[in-house]
């Protein structure tokens, strides 16, 4: 695959963008917004057909998913829950007009405010919703139902809402097994099906309690477990369930699908962060962006960004700092905002809250800024 069939897909607080390479120059142009200017929180896409699916919307808005099937050059919305819009154009006959509001029934009613993850695999397409919801749709987005069987876990009862509320934001399948899928929520931590969402397993046991010490902070590991407030989770390629996770304190791996995690997070400079990513095709190589903690300003430590790279599954870290601000910089990257193709080299990519979007086509080493300026970034995938 050459640079130029790469598409950035990245999800801002005023619509999605689409980020692809010039053939000739290799300079990246930016088109957008699309979406009618909605939040976007996340993508999936089917990369047999070219659709490509963006979630989001909020309190004003209310949920959908928007789907176009050119590529990005057009999109239609699937609306799934009502938003403050709808109250306000059916007790007002011009905003209604001028907004081209109809009164309609939406599937959902105000279940939920926002589409919050998206994940395509076999021919199922899943969202996740804020509060904590899990959504599959068979047809391609036109219609969901509700995975109750989660939602009615018997630890629901003890679910807590992160800083951004109580959200499902990771959505992982095995690719061999598409009956297994892995959630993360924050912050209720990590739960599996293995029968395609009959059934749930909460997972967060560590895999040694006694090594994991003593910590104060409220997000961190205790009675046995990893802190629930789980911010991102990938599964590595093979056919071992390999996973980790970049939780609000600590970067964890687990061997065994979940069912036992061990801390990798010695030699990194915070145990705070949001995305985590994995090599597509070697399961020890992972990356991350450590930043100084939730009390201290969520920004990388020093002022001097870096992606953290591990090429032993965690056991030791780099800083890879080419390119990257090294002086004032105080941006945030969130959980869903790191992505990466299937180069060899590979390709990573990562977008900040302050509307700039970085590259690097050579695993990590080195980086450029291919987009600035644009609106806080809220999620990058690659299509």
């Amino acid at each position: 695959m050459s640079d130029t069939e790469v598409t950035i897909l990245v999800g801002t607080t005023k619509g999605a963008f689409l980020l692809r390479p010039d053939k000739t120059t290799g300079q990246w142009s930016t088109k957008g917004p699309f979406c009618d200017g909605w939040p976007i929180n996340h993508f999936a896409g089917d990369p047999e057909t070219g659709t490509i699916w963006a979630g989001g919307g909020g309190d004003w808005s209310g949920a959908g998913v928007w789907c176009s099937k050119d590529r990005g050059e057009t999109w239609e919305v699937t609306r799934l829950t009502k938003g403050e819009m709808d109250t306000w154009a059916a007790n007002d006959p011009d905003f209604a007009q001028m907004i081209g509001w109809t009164a309609t029934e939406l599937p959902f009613g105000d279940a939920f405010s926002q589409i919050w993850s998206l994940h395509y695999a076999d021919g199922l397409l899943y969202a996740g919703t804020k509060p904590a919801n899990l959504l599959a749709s068979t047809d391609g987005g036109k219609t969901w139902e509700q995975l109750r069987s989660l939602t009615e876990h018997e630890s629901a009862a003890t679910w807590n809402p992160g800083a951004a509320g109580l959200v499902l934001h990771t959505i992982v399948t095995d690719p061999a097994n598409p009956k297994k899928l892995w959630v993360g929520i924050s912050a209720a931590g990590v739960f599996a099906t293995e029968d395609g969402g009959n059934s749930w397993e909460r997972r967060n046991r560590l895999s040694n309690a006694q090594d994991c010490g003593h910590h104060d902070h409220p997000a961190a590991p205790h009675d046995g477990e990893t802190g629930h407030c789980v911010h991102n989770m990938m599964r590595a390629s093979g056919p071992e369930d390999l996973l980790y996770q970049q939780n609000h304190h600590g970067v964890w791996r687990s061997s065994d699908g979940g069912r036992s995690w061990d801390d990798i997070t010695h030699g990194l400079p915070s145990t705070f962060g949001f995305p985590i990513r994995v090599h597509p095709r070697d399961p020890n190589t992972i990356w991350t962006v450590p930043l100084n903690g939730d009390a201290i300003g969520r920004f990388p430590p020093d002022a001097a960004a870096a992606v953290w790279r591990s090429r032993n599954g965690g056991q030791s870290w780099e800083a890879l700092r080419e390119g990257l601000p090294q002086e004032g910089c105080y941006f945030t990257v969130l959980r869903q905002c790191m992505a990466g193709d299937t180069h060899d080299p590979a390709g990573i990519y990562f977008g900040t809250n302050s509307g700039s979007i970085f590259a690097s086509q050579d695993e990590g080493d080195s980086w450029s800024e291919i987009a600035r300026h644009l609106p806080t970034i809220l999620g990058v995938e690659v299509l």
